[in-house]
């Protein structure tokens, strides 16, 4: 039998309450799931989120799977792709990106001026879960920053923002899109 492999929970902007599926689902892991800590979630830097990635991902003691939402999607694509070579040494075994917002709608919080998606491919394994009726980014627009990603994409219907307000609870569907996804890393 082998070990779960840890995840590092990326939320978003203002963090994730205790009902949100990411917080659900770091509880039911308790010590193969850590959370970012930034001292930045509402009025968010993106080289303070870095830097909280870092530290999440060194407190681990296997390669995680990200496991990002929101604004949490363009802040590991933003680590992911940043040219420092972070990730050549295979530190993230993958990233499992769910209801990227688009930082070009008018929508996008100000606060958050500062997030973008890199334009170019990551070598992680990445995953982006697009909602159909996303009120942050349409499904095509999510598909294009996906693609600039070199990640695949999977549609789930509509299932709005993919958050509390979308009614989707512990989502037990995105968490099986979790383990299939983690099964081919």
């Amino acid at each position: 039998m082998s070990r779960e492999r840890p995840w590092v929970i990326v939320p978003g902007i203002w963090n994730s309450d205790p009902e949100h599926w990411q917080s659900r689902w770091q509880a039911e892991r308790a010590g193969a799931a850590v959370r970012i800590a930034p001292t930045s979630w509402s009025e968010p830097d993106p080289d303070d989120w870095s830097a909280a990635i870092d530290r999440a991902i060194a407190t681990v003691d296997a390669p995680p799977v990200l496991v990002a939402h929101s604004l949490g999607v363009l802040a590991v694509a933003g680590w992911l792709g940043a040219d420092d070579g972070r990730n050549d040494d295979g530190r993230i075994a993958g990233a499992f990106l769910v209801a990227p917002p688009d930082p070009e709608a008018p929508g996008f919080p100000v606060a958050a001026a500062g997030f973008a998606v890199p334009d170019r491919a990551v070598a992680t394994p990445t995953l982006v879960v697009v909602s159909d009726d996303d009120p942050y980014c349409t499904s095509e627009r999510a598909e294009e920053m996906a693609a600039r990603l070199g990640a695949d994409v999977r549609r789930i219907g509509s299932h709005g923002h993919v958050n509390i307000a979308s009614g989707v609870g512990d989502w037990p569907d995105g968490r099986a899109l979790l383990e299939e996804f983690s099964r081919g890393l």
